[in-house]
């Protein structure tokens, strides 16, 4: 099959089917029964004769572009059959934030692991700045986190999105709401992500949209000690949530709101004008390939 869709672009590019058996080293006979074949199967002539010229008709030009496309596709698949049967070998030097090693990242290396049982990696925690960091300089060689960044150096494929949540104590005055805006809540005291933290870029950038500026009274780590501060009645604060019905994740004495239309974006970056190690760049490939197979509802949307 794939011999013959290369028959069929040379013919089609050299426009002489001599010229194009030089190419693919095969007979004109043969070339000009393959055609035969080809078009009698289509119904349609895909050229036109000018003497031993042949030019593409309309017909042709379509069964071209469909042609490439086919042998692209093939080519791929090629590829992906010969990395499955030749596993990936080395380290992976993977950075991510905090609040991802519960379960994305886990769930993401058990997976490559699966095909790919000699790969080992190298991981880093740290805060979203210094995650970039890692990448940059090259401590790192792919990163995950939240929000995008905003270098241009470093490429981005976004692989998750989560709810963004109010998170309020139990008996709080919209502790019962099932959505909610973050400007309706102007006035109460803030609990919040240190800066240099993604969840503290995203925060301001949502106070920043609403036109609000919030009275910030703790600054913390971890979103686990913000949830907890805010059941104690310290405050109330703004937290991604993975699972589709925030209450049922929450703990007793707090209370998950979904903030109007807000989400994290989550992504894989990597430093652009490196070229990565092998172990890495089949990482990053499983990757996006893993994501382009997500069900819509779940997949990643654009957030700048």
């Amino acid at each position: 099959m794939h011999h013959e869709l290369d028959w069929f672009i040379a013919i089609a590019e050299a426009e002489n089917l001599t010229a194009a058996g030089e190419q693919v080293r095969v007979s004109q006979p043969t070339l000009s029964r393959f055609v035969g074949r080809l078009e009698a199967d289509l119904g349609v002539e895909l050229f036109d004769r000018h003497g031993r010229r042949l030019v593409l008709n309309r017909f042709g030009q379509v069964y071209l572009e469909r042609t490439r496309r086919a042998r692209v596709q093939l080519d791929a698949a090629r590829r992906e059959i010969d990395e499955l049967r030749r596993p990936a070998r080395g380290v992976v030097r993977l950075a991510f934030l905090h609040s991802f090693g519960m379960m994305l990242v886990p769930d993401l290396i058990r997976g490559f692991r699966d095909a790919n049982p000699r790969a080992r990696f190298t991981l880093t925690q740290d805060a979203a700045a210094t995650v970039i960091d890692h990448v940059v300089n090259g401590d790192a060689d792919l990163a995950i986190v939240s929000p995008r960044p905003m270098r241009t150096d470093t490429a981005w494929h976004a692989i998750a999105e989560q709810t963004l949540a109010l998170v309020v104590p139990r008996g709080h005055r919209f502790a019962d709401r099932t959505t909610i805006g973050l400007a309706e809540v102007a006035d109460d005291e803030f609990i919040v992500m240190e800066r240099g933290f993604g969840m503290r870029r995203i925060f301001d950038e949502l106070c920043a949209a609403a036109d609000i500026a919030p009275t910030v009274t703790f600054e913390s780590a971890e979103l686990t000690t913000i949830t907890g501060l805010v059941g104690a009645g310290l405050g109330i604060g703004v937290v991604p949530v993975d699972d589709p019905d925030p209450q049922r994740g929450a703990a007793s004495d707090v209370a998950l709101i979904p903030l109007t239309g807000e989400t994290r974006e989550i992504g894989l970056t990597w430093f652009r004008p490196r070229p990565l190690p092998e172990a890495a760049e089949r990482f990053k490939e499983f990757v996006v390939r893993r994501n382009a197979g997500t069900p819509p509802h779940t997949r990643t949307r654009s957030r700048n």
